[in-house]
């Protein structure tokens, strides 16, 4: 499974357009047996499909967590009904095919890629791998050591540690305090039968909608999925949860651990998906960004890498990161910077830049087939509006100084610090009450 690559895929794929490339027909969707279908012609001869099943961490318990991960994985991994895990990748490879799956917290993809002269071929595999999973217990204690393996590597590393940290402590009782790959002792209790029995109550077509993104007929379209469908369940209706996150007032939790250097990690609010201001504000955190960069690292020499991002979902935030072996001298210049921030707002060259910037990735980003197809597939989960990876680029240019700059005024506020390191270093009042205008604060001074 390219899980990393799925998840790399998922945070591009949110702002990315599908318009990086001329295309000779107009997209369309369409309703197979209850089922909506995304189609986009594509202009090449590669094939790209994917199955969304919306949820992510509202399908399961926290208790659970890890198992829609390992269901996903177990799909390539573990068999099917018709043939065991070594055939059916012997014949995916022959084919020069790729069938893949991911999950995220908001939802997961199934996915084929393959040259349309092997598109025939290759479907038959995906329909198997979907449909018919064998989970086979063999296999499956395997992917499940690998699983616990890698959350155990995750936690070594200090960066996604910090992470996942921040996220248990900001969403402490929402669902979004789950890490999909789940923890050790999550995923340490999932069976075979368990996954499985899971997989089956997930795969419903009230959860599931698909996107293509290929030159192909659309009665074979049609067709095809109609015959995908004609063995799943409907499903119980399916609403994915939104939920707005605002902290009101600012804490700090630190985890001491020995590490060469201490790891800091914000987190507040952040516009969700629909709202007017969502634009702006994404606009907003990538001037930050630089922002906070040339404080930080250049005029200070406190990080190698800081960095702050809008991380968009069914619960959108902002986060700040920085990696650092003076977090007082951080914290008092990262409260300077926002002051100022929204004291003067953004510069209209500094705008006009980042609008030019931004849109430059998005089609650089957008030139795959799999690009294209992950960007409707993310707005239509997150927006309900897969039609909003073709108009986004007008919205952008719309965008005004006074707009971007409101944005971030309304946004960032109280911060919710989790700190990894030497505890001894750090002074947490200057996290939670702030630094800014007290003539007591030696960092200040």
């Amino acid at each position: 499974m390219k899980k990393h690559m799925f998840l790399l895929l998922l945070t591009a794929s949110v702002f990315s357009i599908n318009a990086a490339n001329a295309q000779t027909t107009q997209p369309y969707e369409m309703t197979v047996s209850g089922v909506k279908v995304i189609v986009q012609p594509s202009g090449n001869d590669i094939v790209e499909i994917q199955t969304v099943i919306k949820g992510g961490v509202q399908n399961y318990p926290a208790a659970k967590a890890g198992i829609e991960s390992l269901a996903m994985t177990g799909l390539t991994e573990c068999g099917t009904a018709q043939q065991d895990k070594n055939s059916f990748k012997n014949k995916l490879e022959k084919l020069g095919a790729q069938i893949s799956a991911g999950t995220s917290k908001d939802y997961s993809v199934v996915r084929m890629n393959c040259i349309k002269s092997d598109f025939e071929g290759s479907w038959k595999l995906y329909v198997e791998a979907l449909t018919m999973p064998k989970y086979d217990e063999k296999e499956f204690a395997r992917i499940k050591q690998n699983a616990l393996t890698g959350l155990k590597r995750m936690e070594s590393i200090p960066d996604i540690a910090i992470d996942n940290f921040a996220d248990r402590v900001a969403f402490e009782g929402r669902a979004y305090a789950v890490n999909p790959s789940g923890t050790i002792e999550s995923v340490t209790a999932l069976t075979a039968a368990d996954v499985k029995a899971y997989y089956q109550g997930i795969l419903t077509k009230s959860k599931m909608f698909i996107v293509v993104v290929a030159d192909l007929d659309r009665a074979d379209i049609e067709g095809k999925v109609k015959a995908m469908l004609s063995g799943i369940k409907q499903g119980a209706p399916f609403t994915l949860k939104k939920s707005f996150f605002r902290p009101y007032k600012s804490t700090f939790s630190a985890d001491s651990r020995e590490l060469a250097t201490n790891y800091i990690e914000g987190v507040t609010s952040g516009p969700q998906p629909g709202e007017a201001d969502f634009d702006a504000f994404n606009i907003a955190m990538r001037i930050f960004y630089d922002r906070h960069f040339l404080d930080v690292r250049t005029n200070n020499g406190l990080s190698y890498a800081p960095q702050t991002r809008f991380a968009v979902g069914t619960t959108s935030v902002a986060k700040v990161n920085v990696s650092t072996t003076q977090p007082d001298k951080y914290i008092a210049v990262f409260d300077k910077l926002v002051d100022k921030t929204k004291s003067g707002g953004f510069t209209e060259d500094e705008v006009k830049n980042m609008k030019a910037t931004y849109l430059t990735g998005v089609y650089y980003r957008n030139e795959t087939n799999s690009a294209q197809a992950g960007a409707l597939a993310s707005n239509e989960v997150l927006f309900n509006d897969w039609k909003r990876t073709n108009n986004l680029v007008d919205h952008i240019k719309k965008l005004t100084p006074t707009q971007i700059s409101d944005a971030f005024r309304k946004y960032i506020g109280n911060m919710v610090w989790v700190y990894q390191g030497d505890t001894k270093k750090v002074t947490p009042t200057l996290f939670t009450n702030g630094t800014l205008h007290k003539a007591d604060n030696p960092v200040m001074q």
